[in-house]
């Protein structure tokens, strides 16, 4: 510092050297236009190689996230064992000598839609029965369900069948 070629600073009780500025050689506009360039310069291929970074990382992470040669495989093996007990199980369905007629179905079809008209007719009679029983009932219907023991198609989760 006493020579001249670093500087001191005093701040409160702290110093701070630095190298003297002014002994250095000033640049020219044209060093400084040159600089500029190849900072933009350095500036575009760092871009460049950043997003060419990213696009390996990008392949890395989805050749990772794939299956391997023996997996791949093992997963063919699996499928194939697994199309075939599949194709297996159709044939014996195609082979299989019980099978349902038309007609069978049909009658099968008409029985199932006499039921559910049934239980819907039946279902309305117990229910405006029940009604007309709560009109003079004096607490709530939940309350002399429970006291008769009435369970209803709600408590229990079914739901009448859809047509077919």
């Amino acid at each position: 510092a006493q020579q001249g070629r670093v500087r001191e600073k005093a701040y409160g009780k702290q110093k701070i050297y630095f190298a003297d500025q002014e002994q250095l050689p000033a640049a020219s506009d044209a060093e400084l236009r040159g600089l500029d360039g190849e900072i933009a310069a350095r500036s575009a291929q760092l871009q460049a190689l950043q997003q060419s970074c990213r696009q390996m990382e990008a392949e890395l992470k989805d050749l990772s996230s794939s299956m391997t040669t023996p997996e791949i495989t093992k997963e063919i093996e699996a499928l194939r064992k697994d199309c075939a007990s599949c194709t297996e199980k159709l044939e014996r369905i195609k082979s299989a000598t019980n099978h349902v007629t038309p007609e069978e179905k049909e009658k099968v079809c008409r029985e199932q839609q006499l039921y559910r008209r049934e239980w819907r007719r039946r279902k309305r009679m117990a229910t405006e029965l029940l009604d007309a029983i709560l009109e003079g009932y004096p607490k709530s219907k939940k309350q002399f369900f429970e006291e008769v023991g009435i369970e209803t198609d709600e408590d229990h989760g079914v739901v009448l069948p859809a047509t077919v």
